[in-house]
């Protein structure tokens, strides 16, 4: 029985897994650069899409020097590095400075506080990554 996890859609289904994953994928890329988007997120829902639809691009993402060590992290355990949550939790706080500075709404604000809020206690609520997705010397 496969598990569904490495269950590979059927061919209509693959299209769309591969938009999903392909979409993820360009979102995570422009996280790297705008501090308004994660990039940890869409990469592990890219590697999702991808494993559903194109194997052998979820298994490059998987050895990535980049995103490997932090997929893998989060397939042992859940764990994210203690870097990447005071990064996460850095620019969501420089992200609504941003907009108590542009002077928004306050129904947005309050939108926004709301969804940063649950954001960050989860990030903080993941236990910590067992290894620095930088401490590659054992490798």
């Amino acid at each position: 029985m496969k598990s569904a996890l490495n269950f590979v859609a059927p061919p209509l289904g693959r299209i769309l897994w591969w938009s999903l994953g392909l979409l993820a994928l360009g979102l995570g890329g422009l996280g790297a650069f705008l501090p308004v988007l994660p990039t940890t997120p869409f990469v592990l829902l890219a590697v999702f899409a991808f494993g559903k639809s194109a194997p052998d691009l979820q298994k490059k993402l998987e050895e990535s020097r980049m995103f490997g060590p932090a997929i893998a992290d989060w397939r042992a355990a859940g764990a994210i590095a203690s870097r990447f949550k005071v990064l996460a939790v850095a620019m969501m706080a420089g992200a609504l400075g941003l907009s108590l500075a542009l002077s928004l709404p306050v129904t947005v604000l309050a939108v926004q506080v709301a969804c940063m809020t649950a954001a960050a206690v989860f990030v903080l609520s993941r236990p910590n990554a067992a290894r620095s997705p930088t401490d590659q010397s054992e490798c």
